[in-house]
Parts: structure tokens; sequence; C-alpha cells
């Protein structure tokens, strides 16, 4: 057997102590799999004293991440920090400055240094592993650049965030609201203390730019994703989409269309019989479509210890076997520059639900709207009748761009009986 693939571990959190936790519970069948063990020489973190379950007896400890990155006597840095700068990304620069290979889960550093990244790797000759900085333990960064390598890419879609995905479905189960499931949701640790990167869309488009780099062989750009989050989803829209054969999910989408990459997040009512609306609580999933493959699905556990751990050895089972592919599936001088699509220029069909006083000539104004725009109407429902109180009025259209569906709701804002501003959810036909 070769010699011991030694690794320094810089954060021993969630995820850092279970990448420890599996290399000591499954190191014979590692060792088997990649010809040699893996062994931990060194780690880093903010403090000693705290118990992580794991015998770190033996391995060298550094107060300061960085420096174990330049320092240890070792092959490969494992980055578990978190964070898009600071810390986490002066420990990456500083193990490929001496040559290590690294692996990380940090999908924020990577959507926004992932390029200057990866060319610092490929001129030291060492490699940039990221499979654990998306959909946790769902091999879909390898499914991607290596599995799919023989297909164009036609489309990528996906639940990426467990929380918004918990929170959608505890909100159908329950009825109950936005608030309410969010505030569960952080009592039982599925939801930050500040939930914003997860509940507004943040963390999916992270993960959505490193997907369209890979799918499509494009230069990163996070800043074109469009990005929205489900702080407005009400659960009368819950029962709306029900009743309209439709669940609610928050969706990253990344396709090629004529006028550019296409990379959105926000939330979508997808249809009921499709297998991206039957993933719920924390689970991930993403869809893959290629020219010879057509749909790929892949689902599982986003998150966690154990699952995004699973990712982090897999990364380093593939660098003890000495496994090299580009970090982006392509070298960084042959991605090509996309130009962004504008979100106006979208097209799809759309929800809206408004809530409206229910008086003589509110339909025929909200009709005149769409047809100023030129917008069809697909459906309307309204349910209830009251004089003195708001009725919801809910209208899905036929496939239509964006920029004439913005007007129309502007327009429709302004009309009197209209009490409250319209909610729009755009209508995923998969």
């Amino acid at each position: 057997m070769s010699e011991p693939l030694k690794i320094a571990v810089a954060g021993l959190g969630t995820v850092g102590a279970g990448t420890l936790a599996l290399l000591a519970q499954n190191a014979d069948l590692v060792a088997q799999r990649c010809g040699r063990r893996i062994d931990v020489v060194a780690v880093s973190a903010r403090t000693r004293e705290r118990d992580r379950g794991v015998d770190l007896s033996g391995v060298d400890w550094y107060d300061d991440a960085a420096a174990m990155a330049r320092e240890a006597d070792a092959d490969v840095v494992v980055e578990l920090i978190g964070g898009e700068d600071g810390p986490a990304k002066a420990v990456c620069e500083a193990a490929l400055t001496a040559g290590r290979h690294v692996v990380s889960a940090n999908k924020a550093m990577l959507a926004h240094h992932g390029a200057a990244l990866a060319r610092q790797a490929e001129a030291a000759g060492v490699g940039l592993h990221y499979e654990a900085a998306v959909a946790g333990g769902i091999p879909v960064v390898k499914a991607l650049r290596e599995g799919l390598a023989g297909n164009r890419i036609r489309r990528i879609y996906g639940i990426l965030n467990g929380t918004c995905n918990y929170i959608l479905t505890a909100m159908r189960d329950s009825g109950r609201r936005f608030e309410d499931v969010l505030a569960e949701a952080q009592k039982h640790g599925y939801a930050e203390a500040d939930p914003s990167t997860d509940v507004d869309g943040i963390d999916t488009a992270h993960k959505l730019a490193l997907l369209a780099s890979l799918a499509f062989g494009t230069e990163l750009d996070f800043a074109a994703v469009h990005v929205e989050g489900i702080r407005h989803i009400s659960p009368l829209d819950i029962v709306f989409a029900d009743e309209l054969g439709y669940r609610i999910k928050l969706l990253g989408s990344a396709r090629m269309t004529a006028h550019g990459l296409e990379q959105r997040v926000h939330p979508c009512l997808v249809p009921t019989d499709t297998p991206i609306a039957q993933v719920n609580g924390v689970f991930n999933a993403l869809v893959a479509s290629g020219d010879f493959v057509d749909d790929t699905v892949y689902e599982g556990r986003g998150a966690g210890g154990g699952p995004t751990a699973s990712a982090v050895v897999a990364d380093l089972i593939d660098i003890a076997r000495g496994r090299r592919t580009p970090v982006f599936g392509v070298p960084v001088e042959a991605l090509e520059k996309a130009e962004p699509a504008p979100m106006q220029r979208h097209q799809g069909a759309y929800y809206l639900r408004l809530m409206v006083r229910d008086q003589p000539g509110v339909i025929a104004d909200l009709a005149a709207a769409f047809r100023d725009e030129q917008v069809s109407i697909e459906s309307l429902l309204q349910h209830g009748q009251s004089p003195t109180e708001a009725v919801p009025v809910v209208l899905t259209t036929h496939q239509t761009e964006e920029a004439r569906m913005q007007r129309a709701m502007a327009i429709i804002s302004g009309i009197e009986a209209v009490v409250e501003a319209p909610r729009l959810i755009r209508i995923e036909e998969l």
C-alpha cells in the first residue's frame, strides 16, 4: 500500500467533526477504496476545549488556520470554516501557495472567488475540490463534471436549500405562516439564528452559480443570478397552488437562451406529478438535462454533518487515487464568458394572487390591464364574496414575457379595489 495521504482540517464544527468521525469509523474501507490510508495530521479551530466526539491525540493543533495551511506536514488542506472572505479564503490561498491540494465545502467563497482560486490551483499543479459545497451528500458536482461530460447540458434546476424546503413543506402540511414555521426550524436547528442567507435565496444562488459554470463551461457570474426568497409565500398561496395542481418550491434554475445564460433563484409553482414536487423536508434534489441522456435526477440530504462529510471524503479519495479533473470541467482560461440573459426577457407562465374589494367592475379592470400588455389569462379563481372585506382573486397566465407581466402588475397595483400588493409566483412547466 502506498504512503498515507496526510490531511489538515481547518474548522471542527458539525462538518469538520463529521469528517473526522467518518475517516476514523470507515478507515479500513476508505484505505481499500483509495489504495492508501488517509491520516489526519493537523487541525485548527477556534476552541480546543470543546468535545467533538473524536480522538485528537497525536494530531497537531494550530490556533491559526492559515499558518496550518502553510506549515503543517500535509498533502491536503480541508477548509470547513465557511464565509465568503476572511479566514476561509486565507486558508485556501495559503494552501495553494504551498502546493497543497484543497478540499472545501464553502459555496459562498467559491461563488465569489472560485475562478481566482482555480487559476491558482492550476498554476500550482494541485486540485481544488468542492463536492461538499453543493447539495451535501448528493454527488452533483461529479455528475456534471464527469458522469455527464459527454453531453451538452440543456438545463439544470433543483431544490438546493434544505431550510427553505423544510419551511415550505411544513407550511403546506400544517397551514401555518412562514414566520411560525421559521421559528420552529430555528428551534430544531434547521435554520440559523440569522436565516437571511437561506430564506432570501442567497445560499441557493451561490450553489447555482457553481453548477451553471460546470454545466455550461462558462465563467462564474454570481452577480448575474436573479435572486428572490420565500418570505412572501403565504398559506393562502399554498392552498391555491394545491387547487391548481402545483406545489411551491424554491428552485435554482439555469439554461442557455437566445438572450444568454439565464440563472434564476425564486419560488416556483411546479406540477404536482413531477419528481421535484415530491422532494420534501430538508431534502435537496437536482435535475440535469443533457442532449443524450434527457433528464437525470439526483436526490438526497443536502446538508448536515454526515452527508457533507461523505462528500468531503469522496474528494479526498479522488486525491488519494491521483484523479485529476479541471475545477470547472475545463481549464479556467477555456471557460467562456456568457452574456447574462436579462430577467425581463424570461418567458414563462405566472400565478398572481390579489386581495380585492368585492365590487362591480374589478374583474374587468384586471382583464384590461392584462389586455393592454398582451398577457393571456389561462384561469381565474375567486373564493367567497364579501361586500365589506377583501377577497382573494387568483389568476394564472399563459406563457408571456417577464417585462409584460411586471408592467401589468404595476397597472393592477394602482387599481383602487386592489388593497394589498399583488403576489406573483412564476410557474415552471417541467
